[in-house]
């Protein structure tokens, strides 16, 4: 039944985030984009890609929660929701997702980095490698 909900969940948030990619939304007042950040201190920068991906690289400094083997979903119990977290992946796509799954679940300070290179600028930390 959990694995049913988490789907439904997903699949959802797609549905939202694929419907949102053209609109324009006037309204940003709720939503913080790379483009309205300036460089931000890291501290909780999360990587929701696989574990594989993160071996290959990643931005200095950050923990891999993998979104889409369930990783991320099981830490949201263990994450405190009054700190701060920057979310990456490699396109942007996973951690939209990650980011509004951490909003639904009463986290307030989330932002979305987008792609790993955008990240790293952002954020102005090197990508590293193992």
């Amino acid at each position: 039944m959990k694995i049913r909900r988490s789907l439904l969940v997903v699949a959802t948030l797609l549905t939202v985030g694929l419907a949102s990619c053209g609109a324009n939304n006037s309204d940003s007042s709720s939503d913080t984009s790379i483009t309205e950040m300036k460089l931000i201190p890291a501290g909780n920068v999360i990587d929701v890609r696989s574990a594989k991906e993160f071996a290959i690289d990643h931005v200095k400094g950050a923990t891999n929660l993998d979104l889409e083997n369930g990783d991320f979903e099981k830490a949201l119990v263990t994450l405190d929701k009054k700190q701060t977290y920057e979310l990456y992946c490699h396109s942007g796509r996973r951690s939209a997702l990650a980011t509004e799954l951490m909003r639904n679940a009463g986290f307030t300070n989330v932002v979305d980095l987008g792609a790993k290179e955008a990240a790293a600028r952002t954020l102005n930390l090197p990508i590293v490698t193992d």
